[in-house]
Protein backbone atom coordinates (compact mmCIF):
# COMPACT_ATOMS: atom_id res chain seq x y z
CA UNK A 1 0.00 0.00 0.00
CA UNK A 2 3.02 2.26 -0.17
CA UNK A 3 3.17 2.90 3.57
CA UNK A 4 5.97 3.25 5.83
CA UNK A 5 7.24 5.63 8.70
CA UNK A 6 7.88 9.27 6.98
CA UNK A 7 11.00 10.28 6.31
CA UNK A 8 10.67 12.42 3.76
CA UNK A 9 7.01 13.54 2.35
CA UNK A 10 6.66 13.23 -1.11
CA UNK A 11 7.82 16.81 -1.50
CA UNK A 12 10.97 16.31 0.45
CA UNK A 13 9.29 18.02 3.81
CA UNK A 14 11.69 16.91 6.58
CA UNK A 15 9.61 14.65 9.29
CA UNK A 16 11.35 14.09 12.62
CA UNK A 17 8.61 13.01 14.94
CA UNK A 18 8.37 9.78 17.06
CA UNK A 19 5.31 7.36 16.31
CA UNK A 20 2.31 5.36 18.16
CA UNK A 21 -0.65 6.78 20.07
CA UNK A 22 -0.73 8.09 23.44
CA UNK A 23 -3.02 6.18 25.68
CA UNK A 24 -4.64 8.70 27.82
CA UNK A 25 -7.60 8.21 30.54
CA UNK A 26 -11.01 9.53 29.82
CA UNK A 27 -13.36 11.08 32.20
CA UNK A 28 -14.34 7.78 34.36
CA UNK A 29 -10.28 6.98 34.23
CA UNK A 30 -10.52 4.05 31.85
CA UNK A 31 -7.92 3.54 29.63
CA UNK A 32 -9.33 1.30 27.02
CA UNK A 33 -11.35 2.78 23.96
CA UNK A 34 -14.23 0.57 23.00
CA UNK A 35 -17.27 0.88 20.83
CA UNK A 36 -17.70 3.24 17.66
CA UNK A 37 -15.63 5.89 17.04
CA UNK A 38 -16.15 9.41 16.82
CA UNK A 39 -15.63 10.97 13.68
CA UNK A 40 -14.61 14.35 12.82
CA UNK A 41 -14.69 15.25 8.70
CA UNK A 42 -12.95 19.14 8.61
CA UNK A 43 -13.32 20.32 4.84
CA UNK A 44 -11.11 23.03 3.71
CA UNK A 45 -12.25 25.64 0.99
CA UNK A 46 -10.14 25.71 -1.63
CA UNK A 47 -7.30 25.27 0.16
CA UNK A 48 -4.31 23.89 -2.22
CA UNK A 49 -2.30 20.36 -2.25
CA UNK A 50 0.81 22.21 -1.55
CA UNK A 51 -1.09 25.10 1.20
CA UNK A 52 -0.45 22.76 4.06
CA UNK A 53 3.44 22.43 5.74
CA UNK A 54 3.79 18.56 5.66
CA UNK A 55 2.59 19.01 1.71
CA UNK A 56 5.78 21.53 0.94
CA UNK A 57 4.24 25.08 2.00
CA UNK A 58 7.36 26.73 2.80
CA UNK A 59 5.87 30.59 3.53
CA UNK A 60 3.58 29.91 6.29
CA UNK A 61 3.34 27.36 8.81
CA UNK A 62 0.49 24.91 9.77
CA UNK A 63 1.65 23.54 13.24
CA UNK A 64 -1.51 21.98 14.19
CA UNK A 65 -2.55 20.67 11.01
CA UNK A 66 1.04 19.03 10.52
CA UNK A 67 0.71 17.56 13.97
CA UNK A 68 -2.53 15.52 12.95
CA UNK A 69 0.18 14.32 10.48
CA UNK A 70 2.83 13.54 13.25
CA UNK A 71 0.05 11.29 15.24
CA UNK A 72 -2.14 10.33 11.67
CA UNK A 73 -1.54 9.05 8.34
CA UNK A 74 -0.95 11.51 5.33
CA UNK A 75 -2.19 10.48 2.11
CA UNK A 76 -0.29 11.85 -1.34
CA UNK A 77 -2.85 10.54 -3.39
CA UNK A 78 -5.98 11.64 -3.10
CA UNK A 79 -8.66 13.27 -4.82
CA UNK A 80 -11.82 15.92 -4.46
CA UNK A 81 -14.86 15.29 -5.93
CA UNK A 82 -14.89 17.51 -8.36
CA UNK A 83 -12.92 20.46 -9.01
CA UNK A 84 -15.73 22.82 -7.46
CA UNK A 85 -17.83 23.27 -4.38
CA UNK A 86 -20.79 21.82 -4.86
CA UNK A 87 -20.62 19.03 -7.08
CA UNK A 88 -17.42 17.96 -4.55
CA UNK A 89 -19.05 18.26 -1.64
CA UNK A 90 -22.35 15.95 -3.48
CA UNK A 91 -19.67 13.10 -4.11
CA UNK A 92 -18.31 13.24 -0.85
CA UNK A 93 -22.04 13.03 1.13
CA UNK A 94 -23.50 10.66 -1.46
CA UNK A 95 -20.34 8.10 -2.01
CA UNK A 96 -21.19 8.85 -5.59
CA UNK A 97 -18.29 10.65 -8.37
CA UNK A 98 -19.68 13.10 -11.07
CA UNK A 99 -21.28 10.81 -13.06
CA UNK A 100 -23.40 9.39 -10.89
CA UNK A 101 -23.95 11.88 -7.82
CA UNK A 102 -26.99 14.25 -8.35
CA UNK A 103 -24.93 17.48 -8.09
CA UNK A 104 -22.74 17.99 -10.75
CA UNK A 105 -22.19 21.48 -11.35
CA UNK A 106 -22.79 25.02 -8.98
CA UNK A 107 -26.23 26.06 -10.22
CA UNK A 108 -28.20 28.26 -7.71
CA UNK A 109 -31.95 28.51 -8.57
CA UNK A 110 -32.53 31.61 -6.69
CA UNK A 111 -30.86 34.53 -4.49
CA UNK A 112 -30.24 32.24 -1.49
CA UNK A 113 -28.83 28.28 -1.86
CA UNK A 114 -28.04 25.81 -4.61
CA UNK A 115 -30.11 22.91 -6.58
CA UNK A 116 -30.90 20.34 -3.56
CA UNK A 117 -29.76 17.43 -3.11
CA UNK A 118 -32.59 14.51 -3.93
CA UNK A 119 -34.61 12.89 -1.16
CA UNK A 120 -33.49 9.92 -2.39
CA UNK A 121 -29.82 10.94 -1.73
CA UNK A 122 -28.49 8.68 0.68
CA UNK A 123 -25.63 10.63 2.71
CA UNK A 124 -23.00 9.73 5.58
CA UNK A 125 -25.20 11.74 7.42
CA UNK A 126 -28.14 9.75 7.21
CA UNK A 127 -25.70 6.55 7.12
CA UNK A 128 -23.82 7.35 10.67
CA UNK A 129 -27.16 8.81 12.22
CA UNK A 130 -28.84 5.20 11.41
CA UNK A 131 -26.21 3.65 13.26
CA UNK A 132 -26.34 5.36 16.47
CA UNK A 133 -24.19 8.48 16.02
CA UNK A 134 -25.39 12.03 16.65
CA UNK A 135 -24.67 14.42 13.50
CA UNK A 136 -23.58 18.08 13.33
CA UNK A 137 -22.39 20.36 10.28
CA UNK A 138 -21.14 23.89 11.19
CA UNK A 139 -19.89 25.95 7.92
CA UNK A 140 -21.01 25.70 4.27
CA UNK A 141 -23.45 23.16 3.27
CA UNK A 142 -24.43 23.82 -0.32
CA UNK A 143 -26.53 21.24 -1.17
CA UNK A 144 -29.96 22.79 -1.01
CA UNK A 145 -31.98 25.56 0.43
CA UNK A 146 -33.50 25.47 4.12
CA UNK A 147 -36.98 23.72 3.72
CA UNK A 148 -35.75 21.75 0.14
CA UNK A 149 -34.95 17.85 -0.03
CA UNK A 150 -31.49 19.28 -0.24
CA UNK A 151 -31.69 21.18 3.39
CA UNK A 152 -29.13 19.48 5.68
CA UNK A 153 -31.80 18.61 8.26
CA UNK A 154 -33.36 16.79 5.82
CA UNK A 155 -29.89 15.13 4.71
CA UNK A 156 -29.10 13.68 7.85
CA UNK A 157 -28.16 16.03 10.16
CA UNK A 158 -29.67 16.94 13.41
CA UNK A 159 -28.16 20.10 13.80
CA UNK A 160 -26.50 22.60 11.32
CA UNK A 161 -25.42 25.92 11.80
CA UNK A 162 -23.45 28.41 8.68
CA UNK A 163 -23.79 29.30 5.60
CA UNK A 164 -26.25 27.50 3.51
CA UNK A 165 -25.63 29.06 0.54
CA UNK A 166 -22.06 29.06 -1.12
CA UNK A 167 -22.60 32.38 -2.68
CA UNK A 168 -23.22 33.61 0.73
CA UNK A 169 -20.26 32.60 2.16
CA UNK A 170 -18.03 34.51 -0.50
CA UNK A 171 -18.55 37.48 2.66
CA UNK A 172 -16.97 36.74 5.92
CA UNK A 173 -18.76 39.28 7.09
CA UNK A 174 -22.43 38.20 6.65
CA UNK A 175 -25.42 39.85 7.66
CA UNK A 176 -27.14 36.41 8.94
CA UNK A 177 -26.20 32.45 8.70
CA UNK A 178 -28.49 29.84 9.47
CA UNK A 179 -29.08 27.58 12.57
CA UNK A 180 -31.51 24.80 11.60
CA UNK A 181 -34.32 25.97 9.67
CA UNK A 182 -33.92 29.39 11.54
CA UNK A 183 -32.15 32.32 9.95
CA UNK A 184 -29.97 34.11 12.29
CA UNK A 185 -29.29 38.18 12.11
CA UNK A 186 -25.65 38.99 12.80
CA UNK A 187 -25.79 42.20 15.03
CA UNK A 188 -22.70 44.54 13.37
CA UNK A 189 -22.92 43.27 10.12
CA UNK A 190 -25.21 45.24 7.77
CA UNK A 191 -23.34 45.33 4.46
CA UNK A 192 -21.51 48.63 5.67
CA UNK A 193 -20.19 47.63 9.00
CA UNK A 194 -18.27 43.99 9.90
CA UNK A 195 -18.46 43.05 13.20
CA UNK A 196 -18.85 39.51 13.51
CA UNK A 197 -16.38 36.98 11.40
CA UNK A 198 -18.50 34.06 10.83
CA UNK A 199 -15.74 32.17 10.87
CA UNK A 200 -15.13 32.71 14.39
CA UNK A 201 -18.51 32.26 15.61
CA UNK A 202 -18.65 29.06 13.54
CA UNK A 203 -16.01 27.48 15.11
CA UNK A 204 -18.10 28.41 18.57
CA UNK A 205 -21.03 26.38 17.99
CA UNK A 206 -18.49 23.60 16.94
CA UNK A 207 -16.74 23.09 20.03
CA UNK A 208 -20.46 23.60 21.64
CA UNK A 209 -21.28 20.38 19.87
CA UNK A 210 -18.25 18.58 20.82
CA UNK A 211 -18.62 19.49 24.56
CA UNK A 212 -22.55 18.53 24.48
CA UNK A 213 -21.97 15.09 22.35
CA UNK A 214 -19.18 13.83 24.40
CA UNK A 215 -20.67 11.06 25.93
CA UNK A 216 -22.22 9.88 22.43
CA UNK A 217 -20.90 8.67 19.52
CA UNK A 218 -21.15 11.49 16.84
CA UNK A 219 -20.26 12.58 13.30
CA UNK A 220 -18.91 16.10 13.16
CA UNK A 221 -19.11 18.01 9.23
CA UNK A 222 -16.76 21.07 9.39
CA UNK A 223 -17.02 22.47 5.63
CA UNK A 224 -15.15 25.41 6.71
CA UNK A 225 -15.19 28.47 4.35
CA UNK A 226 -11.46 29.45 4.58
CA UNK A 227 -9.49 29.76 3.10
CA UNK A 228 -12.11 30.70 -0.03
CA UNK A 229 -12.60 34.35 -1.47
CA UNK A 230 -13.11 36.90 -0.68
CA UNK A 231 -9.62 37.53 1.18
CA UNK A 232 -10.53 39.24 4.71
CA UNK A 233 -9.38 38.65 8.39
CA UNK A 234 -9.72 40.56 11.79
CA UNK A 235 -6.71 42.84 12.13
CA UNK A 236 -5.81 41.00 15.23
CA UNK A 237 -2.44 39.18 16.64
CA UNK A 238 -2.42 36.81 13.51
CA UNK A 239 -2.97 38.84 10.63
CA UNK A 240 0.15 41.20 12.26
CA UNK A 241 2.69 38.63 11.90
CA UNK A 242 1.82 38.27 8.41
CA UNK A 243 0.93 42.45 7.51
CA UNK A 244 4.61 43.02 6.41
CA UNK A 245 5.77 39.84 5.51
CA UNK A 246 5.56 39.61 1.47
CA UNK A 247 6.72 43.04 0.44
CA UNK A 248 2.79 43.89 -0.97
CA UNK A 249 1.98 47.30 -2.11
CA UNK A 250 -0.79 48.96 0.17
CA UNK A 251 -3.24 51.79 -0.95
CA UNK A 252 -1.53 54.99 -0.83
CA UNK A 253 1.82 53.75 -2.46
CA UNK A 254 3.00 53.41 -6.16
CA UNK A 255 -0.14 51.80 -7.98
CA UNK A 256 2.21 50.03 -11.07
CA UNK A 257 3.28 47.26 -8.83
CA UNK A 258 2.20 44.84 -5.97
CA UNK A 259 -0.82 42.30 -5.19
CA UNK A 260 -3.28 44.29 -3.98
CA UNK A 261 -6.78 43.50 -5.25
CA UNK A 262 -10.07 46.10 -6.13
CA UNK A 263 -12.97 44.00 -5.23
CA UNK A 264 -17.10 44.47 -4.12
CA UNK A 265 -16.72 46.97 -0.99
CA UNK A 266 -18.78 46.62 2.29
CA UNK A 267 -20.69 50.11 1.98
CA UNK A 268 -20.39 50.23 -1.31
CA UNK A 269 -23.27 51.37 -3.44
CA UNK A 270 -22.96 49.02 -5.22
CA UNK A 271 -22.57 46.01 -2.73
CA UNK A 272 -23.32 42.89 -3.76
CA UNK A 273 -23.51 39.48 -1.26
CA UNK A 274 -21.88 37.46 -3.41
CA UNK A 275 -18.94 39.75 -4.17
CA UNK A 276 -15.59 40.33 -3.17
CA UNK A 277 -13.90 43.07 -0.76
CA UNK A 278 -11.13 44.97 -1.70
CA UNK A 279 -7.59 44.01 -0.35
CA UNK A 280 -4.33 45.82 -0.37
CA UNK A 281 -2.48 42.68 1.28
CA UNK A 282 -3.66 39.91 -0.12
CA UNK A 283 -0.63 37.35 0.68
CA UNK A 284 -0.73 38.39 3.87
CA UNK A 285 -4.45 38.05 4.58
CA UNK A 286 -4.66 34.13 2.68
CA UNK A 287 -1.37 33.13 4.85
CA UNK A 288 -3.40 34.63 8.23
CA UNK A 289 -6.77 32.71 6.97
CA UNK A 290 -4.99 29.34 6.63
CA UNK A 291 -3.20 29.95 10.33
CA UNK A 292 -6.86 30.82 11.57
CA UNK A 293 -8.12 27.55 9.95
CA UNK A 294 -4.68 25.66 11.53
CA UNK A 295 -5.25 27.35 14.76
CA UNK A 296 -9.35 26.15 14.65
CA UNK A 297 -7.86 22.43 14.16
CA UNK A 298 -5.37 22.62 17.49
CA UNK A 299 -8.13 24.09 19.52
CA UNK A 300 -10.24 20.82 18.22
CA UNK A 301 -7.78 18.74 19.06
CA UNK A 302 -7.32 19.83 22.49
CA UNK A 303 -11.09 19.91 23.56
CA UNK A 304 -10.89 16.32 22.46
CA UNK A 305 -8.13 15.92 24.96
CA UNK A 306 -9.41 18.14 27.50
CA UNK A 307 -12.37 15.80 27.37
CA UNK A 308 -10.58 12.37 27.58
CA UNK A 309 -12.02 11.44 24.26
CA UNK A 310 -9.61 11.99 21.68
CA UNK A 311 -7.83 8.54 21.76
CA UNK A 312 -10.62 6.70 19.61
CA UNK A 313 -11.60 9.91 17.75
CA UNK A 314 -10.92 9.96 13.91
CA UNK A 315 -10.17 13.34 12.54
CA UNK A 316 -9.98 13.67 8.89
CA UNK A 317 -8.34 16.98 7.88
CA UNK A 318 -8.87 17.42 3.79
CA UNK A 319 -9.49 20.28 0.97
CA UNK A 320 -12.84 20.65 -1.32
CA UNK A 321 -10.91 21.01 -4.21
CA UNK A 322 -7.97 22.71 -5.58
CA UNK A 323 -6.43 26.62 -4.84
CA UNK A 324 -8.36 29.39 -6.21
CA UNK A 325 -7.33 32.94 -7.90
CA UNK A 326 -10.09 34.84 -7.10
CA UNK A 327 -10.64 37.68 -4.90
CA UNK A 328 -6.85 38.29 -5.04
CA UNK A 329 -5.55 35.24 -4.18
CA UNK A 330 -2.13 34.45 -5.80
CA UNK A 331 -2.07 30.66 -5.79
CA UNK A 332 1.87 30.95 -7.87
CA UNK A 333 3.48 32.44 -5.15
CA UNK A 334 2.43 30.54 -2.20
CA UNK A 335 2.95 27.28 -4.61
CA UNK A 336 -0.21 26.26 -3.57
CA UNK A 337 -0.56 23.34 -6.25
CA UNK A 338 2.68 21.69 -4.59
CA UNK A 339 4.28 19.54 -7.62
CA UNK A 340 1.25 19.08 -9.64
CA UNK A 341 0.01 21.43 -12.37
CA UNK A 342 -3.25 23.43 -12.24
CA UNK A 343 -5.86 24.97 -9.67
CA UNK A 344 -9.46 25.26 -9.05
CA UNK A 345 -12.00 24.42 -12.60
CA UNK A 346 -8.98 22.67 -13.75
CA UNK A 347 -9.14 18.56 -13.80
CA UNK A 348 -5.46 18.56 -14.22
CA UNK A 349 -3.92 17.34 -11.03
CA UNK A 350 -3.57 20.86 -8.82
CA UNK A 351 -7.75 21.13 -9.50
CA UNK A 352 -8.58 17.89 -8.04
CA UNK A 353 -5.58 15.69 -6.15
CA UNK A 354 -6.23 17.46 -2.72
CA UNK A 355 -4.60 16.92 0.59
CA UNK A 356 -5.76 14.95 3.52
CA UNK A 357 -4.35 13.65 6.73
CA UNK A 358 -6.68 11.08 9.00
CA UNK A 359 -5.84 10.84 12.77
CA UNK A 360 -7.07 8.28 14.91
CA UNK A 361 -4.74 7.44 18.20
CA UNK A 362 -6.35 3.62 18.96
CA UNK A 363 -5.82 2.77 15.40
CA UNK A 364 -3.51 4.71 13.25
CA UNK A 365 -0.03 4.57 13.90
CA UNK A 366 1.71 8.24 13.64
CA UNK A 367 4.12 9.65 11.51
CA UNK A 368 2.74 6.93 8.34
CA UNK A 369 2.15 8.22 4.84
CA UNK A 370 0.37 5.90 1.78
CA UNK A 371 0.51 6.27 -1.55
CA UNK A 372 -3.09 4.98 -2.42
CA UNK A 373 -5.52 6.12 -4.80
CA UNK A 374 -8.37 7.04 -3.20
CA UNK A 375 -11.31 9.92 -3.46
CA UNK A 376 -14.32 11.57 -1.85
CA UNK A 377 -16.55 8.74 -2.94
CA UNK A 378 -14.46 6.46 -0.52
CA UNK A 379 -15.23 8.30 2.64
CA UNK A 380 -19.10 7.17 3.02
CA UNK A 381 -18.09 3.24 2.93
CA UNK A 382 -15.37 3.96 4.88
CA UNK A 383 -17.02 5.40 7.27
CA UNK A 384 -19.98 3.32 7.69
CA UNK A 385 -17.84 0.21 7.80
CA UNK A 386 -16.03 2.13 11.08
CA UNK A 387 -19.52 2.58 12.26
CA UNK A 388 -20.80 -1.12 11.98
CA UNK A 389 -23.41 -0.36 9.72
CA UNK A 390 -23.90 -1.72 6.39
CA UNK A 391 -22.94 0.36 3.20
CA UNK A 392 -24.90 1.61 0.75
CA UNK A 393 -25.45 -0.80 -2.01
CA UNK A 394 -25.23 1.92 -4.74
CA UNK A 395 -21.55 3.83 -4.26
CA UNK A 396 -18.47 4.25 -6.25
CA UNK A 397 -16.06 4.32 -3.58
CA UNK A 398 -14.51 1.36 -2.13
CA UNK A 399 -13.91 1.55 2.42
CA UNK A 400 -10.10 2.77 2.96
CA UNK A 401 -9.84 1.08 6.23
CA UNK A 402 -7.36 -1.41 5.94
CA UNK A 403 -5.40 1.37 4.55
CA UNK A 404 -6.07 3.47 8.31
CA UNK A 405 -5.47 0.44 9.82
CA UNK A 406 -2.52 -0.36 8.44
CA UNK A 407 -3.71 -4.19 7.63
CA UNK A 408 -3.65 -6.32 4.20
CA UNK A 409 -6.99 -6.42 1.72
CA UNK A 410 -6.92 -2.88 0.86
CA UNK A 411 -8.85 -2.97 -2.31
CA UNK A 412 -8.19 -0.68 -5.04
CA UNK A 413 -10.04 1.23 -7.64
CA UNK A 414 -10.13 0.09 -11.78
CA UNK A 415 -10.22 3.61 -12.58
CA UNK A 416 -11.80 7.04 -11.08
CA UNK A 417 -14.03 9.38 -12.78
CA UNK A 418 -14.65 12.92 -13.05
CA UNK A 419 -16.83 15.50 -14.93
CA UNK A 420 -16.84 19.44 -15.08
CA UNK A 421 -19.57 21.37 -16.50
CA UNK A 422 -18.02 24.89 -16.70
CA UNK A 423 -15.60 25.91 -19.44
CA UNK A 424 -17.24 24.63 -22.22
CA UNK A 425 -17.14 20.83 -20.63
CA UNK A 426 -14.22 18.28 -19.32
CA UNK A 427 -14.00 15.14 -18.59
CA UNK A 428 -10.96 13.06 -17.06
CA UNK A 429 -10.52 9.85 -15.78
CA UNK A 430 -7.56 8.25 -13.35
CA UNK A 431 -6.60 4.57 -14.67
CA UNK A 432 -3.65 3.18 -13.00
CA UNK A 433 -0.43 5.70 -13.21
CA UNK A 434 -2.09 7.11 -16.83
CA UNK A 435 -4.40 10.08 -16.54
CA UNK A 436 -6.50 10.91 -19.35
CA UNK A 437 -8.47 14.33 -19.99
CA UNK A 438 -10.76 15.68 -22.33
CA UNK A 439 -11.27 19.40 -23.13
CA UNK A 440 -14.46 21.80 -24.82
CA UNK A 441 -16.79 18.04 -24.34
CA UNK A 442 -19.90 20.56 -25.46
CA UNK A 443 -18.56 21.08 -28.68
CA UNK A 444 -16.70 17.96 -29.38
CA UNK A 445 -18.10 14.97 -27.05
CA UNK A 446 -15.33 12.55 -29.04
CA UNK A 447 -12.52 15.39 -28.87
CA UNK A 448 -9.28 14.46 -28.79
CA UNK A 449 -8.01 12.97 -25.28
CA UNK A 450 -4.59 14.36 -23.60
CA UNK A 451 -3.11 11.47 -21.81
CA UNK A 452 -0.43 11.36 -19.17
CA UNK A 453 1.90 9.13 -16.75
CA UNK A 454 1.90 10.25 -14.01
CA UNK A 455 4.09 8.10 -12.55
CA UNK A 456 7.00 9.89 -14.51
CA UNK A 457 5.30 13.11 -15.28
CA UNK A 458 3.37 14.50 -12.14
CA UNK A 459 2.80 17.87 -14.01
CA UNK A 460 1.05 16.58 -16.97
CA UNK A 461 3.50 18.69 -19.11
CA UNK A 462 4.15 15.68 -21.48
CA UNK A 463 1.40 13.83 -23.74
CA UNK A 464 2.00 11.00 -24.67
CA UNK A 465 -1.93 10.28 -26.56
CA UNK A 466 -0.38 9.81 -30.15
CA UNK A 467 2.32 6.95 -28.58
CA UNK A 468 -0.19 5.10 -26.55
CA UNK A 469 -3.38 4.90 -28.58
CA UNK A 470 -4.19 1.62 -26.84
CA UNK A 471 -4.03 3.36 -23.89
CA UNK A 472 -6.63 6.24 -25.29
CA UNK A 473 -8.85 4.00 -26.45
CA UNK A 474 -9.66 2.06 -22.90
CA UNK A 475 -10.03 5.58 -21.19
CA UNK A 476 -12.40 6.86 -23.97
CA UNK A 477 -14.87 4.03 -23.70
CA UNK A 478 -14.57 4.64 -19.70
CA UNK A 479 -15.60 8.39 -20.17
CA UNK A 480 -18.40 6.86 -22.25
CA UNK A 481 -19.59 4.06 -19.37
CA UNK A 482 -18.67 5.74 -16.18
CA UNK A 483 -22.03 8.24 -16.02
CA UNK A 484 -25.19 7.82 -16.23
CA UNK A 485 -27.27 10.98 -18.00
CA UNK A 486 -28.89 13.58 -15.46
CA UNK A 487 -31.77 15.81 -16.54
CA UNK A 488 -30.42 18.27 -13.83
CA UNK A 489 -27.35 18.65 -15.01
CA UNK A 490 -27.66 17.47 -18.78
CA UNK A 491 -23.37 17.15 -19.95
CA UNK A 492 -23.54 19.56 -22.98
CA UNK A 493 -24.18 23.29 -23.71
CA UNK A 494 -26.88 24.63 -21.42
Amino acid sequence: MGKGIICVVWVSVLFVWGCGPKKQENKSGESEISGKPNIIYILADDLGYGDIGVYGQEQFGTPNIDNLAQHGLLFTQHYAGSTVCAPSRSALMTGLHTGHTFIRGNKSPGEEGQFPLKAAAITIAEVLRKAGYATGAFGKWGLGFVGTEGDPNNQGFDQFYGYNCQGLAHRYYPTHLWENGNKILLEGNDTHKTSVYAPDLIHAKTLDFIKEQANNPFFLYIPSVIPHAELIAPKDSIWEAFENKYNENPWGTDNTSGSRYQGNDYGSTNYHPKGYASQERPRATFASMVTRLDRQVGEIVQLLEDLGIAENTLIIFTSDNGPHVEGGADPTFFNSSGAVRGNKRDLYEGGIRVPMIAKWLVAIEGGQQTDHVSAFWDILPTLAELAGTEIPEHTDGISLVPTLKGVDGQAKHDHLYWEFHEQNGKQAIRMGNWKGIRLNVYDDPRGPIELYDLSKDIRELNNVAEDYPEVVAQIEELMETSRTENDDFPFNRQ
